[in-house]
């Protein structure tokens, strides 16, 4: 099965265009203010009108308001939520749109318990426990993924062209999550990276 790509953290419309032509599967837009990669729903909404069909938009949110998430969803056609923040399952289901939860991954944190706990979630994302919320660049300790997880895994956290070959080999994710990865500036893409990113992940694809 074609391993799943996710270019997040989008703020630039060249940045978009580059993203849709190397082939990505998805296009994440960061509503958390307090992130260097934050967009309006109202400058996102500008930059999702040049994603075609069948290329997914995503809209990561941090603790926040119902209102806010129902106001992003109305401005732009956001396909699926990702849930970075404390949220419980009765909050991400409320808003009736497919969701990701994700998990800080580090030692102690029962990923099954925690994964079961989003029993309707689309799938689990892992990313590593940094300061803040994503866009870390930081690498966490795949060991730390029990073999028998339930549902889709997304890996996020410090992947690279360089090592995201190795990651999917070990973790065999249905989708993988870049952000940091394939910049040169917080929030300004690399499209070079970025192409490189897609190149790596196919290639992999082949031998997996």
């Amino acid at each position: 099965m074609k391993t799943r790509i996710k270019i997040c953290g989008l703020t630039r419309e060249e940045d978009v265009d580059a993203a849709v032509a190397a082939g990505a599967d998805a296009l994440g837009f960061v509503f958390y203010p307090p992130s260097p990669r934050y967009v309006s729903p109202r400058r996102a909404a500008e930059l999702a009108r040049r994603i075609p069909p069948f290329v997914d938009v995503v809209g990561l949110f941090v603790n926040e308001s119902p209102e806010a998430v129902h106001a992003a969803c109305m401005a732009l056609p956001i396909s699926l939520l990702q849930f970075h923040g404390n949220e419980d399952a009765a909050y991400c289901r409320q808003f009736t749109r497919p969701y990701l939860r994700a998990a800080r991954v580090r030692p102690g944190l029962d990923l099954v318990e925690f994964a079961r706990t989003f029993p309707d979630a689309r799938g689990l994302l892992l990313d590593a426990f940094v300061e803040g919320y994503g866009g870390g660049g930081q690498v966490f300790d795949w060991t730390l993924i029990p073999p028998d997880l339930p549902g889709f895994l997304v890996l996020s956290g410090g992947l690279t062209a360089t090592n995201v070959g190795e990651a999917m080999r070990r973790v065999r994710p249905v989708a993988v999550d870049v952000s940091s990865g394939v910049e040169m500036g917080k929030g300004i893409k690399d499209h070079s990276k970025i192409a490189a990113f897609v190149a790596a992940v196919r290639k992999a694809d082949e031998s997996l």
